[in-house]
């Protein structure tokens, strides 16, 4: 992707190669193998990724504050967990989920020396559910409240599907100064809509019908859409019902309001000009396969182009 100053002069664009490879094009393989991919973008050579979880230590946060609540100025308040200590590795979850859907990877990285910091996008999960501020500026600046009030440095930042247009928009309107890298996976940069000059795009009805089908029965769609999410509408996939259970759980635990107007800032955001201004080391990862994020809507950029 683009990248300018001094940071950095390169960026990496890695795809899932066959679908019997460990990174299988599903959103669930992407996740599932970034974990280990997520660790060698944030871990120095000389740590081992082999590493077996270690017994929790004592950190410097107050006793008792691994899960807690951050309120925005506008009153938003967002639910986040923070586990471990060391270098902060911050992750921003997709579209319906919570934070909930990175803990294999925050715990992975928590037991290896790393601090392991996820919140629920407002509107979702665990935080406020308020009517307004369904939008990716929005989106950035509560997390770079969060990222303030916590006083992180060095940070890992790790955006997933709507995550990634919330991490890209985030260093497009604060800066990295407090970032050392990001990693985005299957996310929504540049633009997911299909218009004359992204013509990859997907069409807007796509996105109506989603529109439609949260208006119409959002429980029942949650179900139906972890099966492309996850890939397990393909032959040979092995189904976990306990995993789309967990999908819809997260996908009903948001409101209303952001199951809906989410689809607009994911969908219609073009992000161009902020990959433009991301000036750090950055991991890019996509399925051929992704039925949500279509790799066509997802080209490389080329360093200073």
């Amino acid at each position: 992707m683009g990248t300018k100053g001094s940071k950095q002069d390169r960026s990496e664009c890695t795809t899932a190669q066959t679908p019997s490879a460990s990174l299988i094009a599903s959103r669930r393989g992407v996740l599932t193998g970034g974990a280990a991919l997520v660790a060698a973008a944030a871990l120095p050579a000389t740590v081992s990724t082999s590493a077996q979880a270690k017994t929790p230590t004592t950190s410097n946060r107050k006793k008792g504050e691994y899960s807690m609540m951050i309120t925005t100025k506008d009153g938003t308040r967002l639910y986040y967990k923070d586990w471990g200590t060391g270098q902060p590795v911050v992750f921003s979850h997709g579209w319906p989920l919570t934070a909930d859907a990175f803990e294999d990877q925050m715990f992975y990285l928590s037991s290896r020396g790393y601090r392991c910091i996820a919140h629920d996008r407002r509107g979702h999960g665990r935080s406020s559910q308020p009517w307004t501020g369904n939008d990716m500026n929005t989106y950035a600046d509560d997390l770079a409240t969060i990222v303030e009030m916590l006083d992180l440095k060095d940070a890992v930042h790790v955006g997933h599907s709507t995550g990634g247009g919330e991490v890209a928009r985030y260093i497009a309107r604060h800066g990295t100064k407090r970032v050392a890298k990001a990693v985005l996976i299957a996310s929504v940069p540049p633009l997911m809509l299909k218009t004359p000059a992204n013509p990859g795009g997907t069409p807007i009805e796509t996105f109506n019908q989603l529109r439609a089908n949260v208006q119409a029965d959002r429980s029942q769609f949650w179900k139906d859409l972890s099966l492309p999410f996850y890939g397990y509408n393909r032959p040979g996939a092995k189904v976990s019902e306990g995993v789309r259970e967990s999908f819809w759980l997260q996908g009903m635990m948001a409101g209303f309001p952001a199951a809906y107007f989410c689809i607009k800032a994911f969908s219609e955001t073009d992000q161009t000009e902020d990959l433009k201004k991301i000036d750090v080391p950055t991991l890019i990862l996509a399925g051929d396969d992704d039925q949500i994020v279509p790799t066509p809507t997802r080209p490389c950029f080329k360093p200073n182009s």
